[in-house]
């Protein structure tokens, strides 16, 4: 149990103490259905729990859950929490290959495709489940070969619920709006947890369409919302509209943050204030814009905890590679003993992520330490010759990659996307990157496609690139 005055230290503690601080407070908001408060919200979800264990679910045991970004798929995760099963929540839209292959990675003991009838309400057990058990084990889209299963615990989830409101001056006011997959940390952590932490309403869209999501954040009054991807980008490419900033939206919450001419573009369009963070499924406690301060195309710095205090330590390693220590670090991979013995040494999770330190306290995002393309001897960023490429007016989207050279390191290729309605000229297109960068870091091979591949949090999926030298060799 918590102790009095303490803060909630698992997800079913958090549901609790909402519950009892504001019972009859809106918060799961629906289409066609009244809104769940936080007290009908407990009893669906201990009754929810009291069916799981009459069907055998037990403490300790993994089920698979296939989550859809809806109520009742919320509802039957948080019951899962709360009789301290571990959840591994995967993609609606996996084939039975993929749940197979997950299937036989993690064995899990139960499988749930889609829940059941709503729940009768019963009581909510918040004590059986102790702040360092399993909560989630989150599938990461690995380069090749399976994926990798990120263990969190419910202390991560609470921490982050407790943070997110602090980070970004949420209130009980507030309503967060989420149309991001329940299958990964995002939405979990900061949306749900945050709106149960701070009294805040919570909205899931079922997906992302960007002709609907103004009206849809109209109709609900929704405040924030959270974009990670190309979402601004899309929502930025539909034709402007006099009431595009006539919407109740304050705050989005996205990272990495957009060149800063760009997101002032895009505040000033949409009547709102971006603040950019970056996180991982290994800890959602990373970095994030201080609250008042506009660091622009920074990752910002450490994220606190608003009553723990420092609790999150960051360094750079020698090779350039960002570092990050707290409690809310993940225990490592499921069943990946020598991945996470690369992953999580002495405490600090090698994030993998290249990143260069400012003296206010702050760090920019260089490379991915994978992606990094070594050519004629010189080290690039990929990421730099993106936003150069997108910054070009038939550009809608990019990806850079490297490709292997005839002679030593490597060549770089990019897969450029057409902006709507428009026709791509690659040779031009070289030139105007040649104009604006290194020789070496400009592409030699280039290939059109109609769309990027991606991951299901709508990040690029660059293994998933056509492989080889096809396209066209512009020297």
């Amino acid at each position: 149990m918590t102790t009095p005055g303490a803060d909630p230290a698992t997800i079913p503690q958090l549901l609790a103490a909402a519950a009892g601080r504001d019972g009859d407070g809106a918060w799961l908001h629906r289409d066609a259905a009244p809104a769940i408060t936080f007290a009908e919200a407990a009893a669906l979800v201990g009754g929810e729990a009291q069916a799981l264990a009459t069907q055998g679910v037990r403490r300790g045991d993994v089920v698979m859950l296939v989550a859809r970004t809806t109520p009742r798929d919320l509802i039957c995760w948080l019951a899962l929490t709360t009789l301290g099963a571990i959840t591994l929540p995967v993609n609606p839209r996996s084939t039975d290959r993929e749940l197979d292959a997950l299937i036989e990675q993690a064995k899990p003991a139960h499988v749930i495709r889609t829940p059941g009838p709503w729940p009768e309400p019963a009581g909510l057990q918040a004590d059986l489940v102790k702040p360092d058990d399993l909560a989630v084990l989150i599938p990461t889209s690995g380069t090749t070969g399976r994926s990798k299963l990120v263990m969190q615990t419910h202390r991560a989830y609470a921490l982050a619920g407790q943070g997110f409101p602090h980070w970004l001056g949420l209130t009980g006011r507030d309503r967060l709006m989420t149309s991001l997959p329940l299958f990964h940390i995002n939405a979990p952590a900061y949306s749900v947890m945050g709106s149960l932490s701070c009294g805040a309403g919570l909205v899931l869209l079922p997906r992302f369409s960007a002709s609907t999501f103004l009206d849809d954040a109209r109709s609900h009054g929704a405040t924030e919302f959270n974009a990670i991807g190309a979402m601004l980008e899309i929502l930025m490419r539909r034709p402007p509209r006099p009431d595009d900033a006539d919407n109740p939206l304050r705050l989005c919450y996205t990272g990495p943050a957009p060149p800063r001419e760009r997101q002032l573009e895009i505040e000033r369009r949409f009547g709102l204030e971006i603040v950019v963070g970056y996180a991982l499924s290994e800890t959602p406690y990373g970095l994030i814009w201080p609250r008042g301060a506009r660091p622009y195309e920074t990752l910002g710095t450490p994220r606190q905890h608003p009553t723990l205090g420092v609790i999150n330590h960051a360094r750079v390693a020698e090779d350039g590679e960002l570092l990050l220590r707290n409690p809310a670090v993940t225990p490592g991979y499921w069943n990946m003993p020598e991945e996470t013995a690369r992953t999580v040494k002495d405490g600090w999770l090698h994030t993998g992520d290249l990143v260069t330190a400012g003296p206010d306290g702050t760090y920019t995002f260089v490379a991915r330490k994978k992606e990094v393309i070594r050519r004629r001897g010189e080290n690039l960023s990929p990421l730099e010759v993106e936003e150069t490429l997108e910054g070009h007016p038939d550009v809608l989207e990019c990806a850079v990659v490297g490709v292997p050279s005839e002679l030593t390191d490597e060549e770089v290729k990019a897969f450029v996307v057409a902006a709507p309605g428009r026709e791509l000229d690659l040779a031009a297109l070289r030139d105007w990157t040649a104009a604006r960068l290194a020789p070496y870091k400009v592409p030699r091979f280039w290939q059109q496609l109609d769309a990027l591949p991606r991951t299901p949090t709508a990040r690029v999926a660059k293994h998933r690139l056509p492989s080889g030298l096809g396209g066209l060799d512009l020297g």
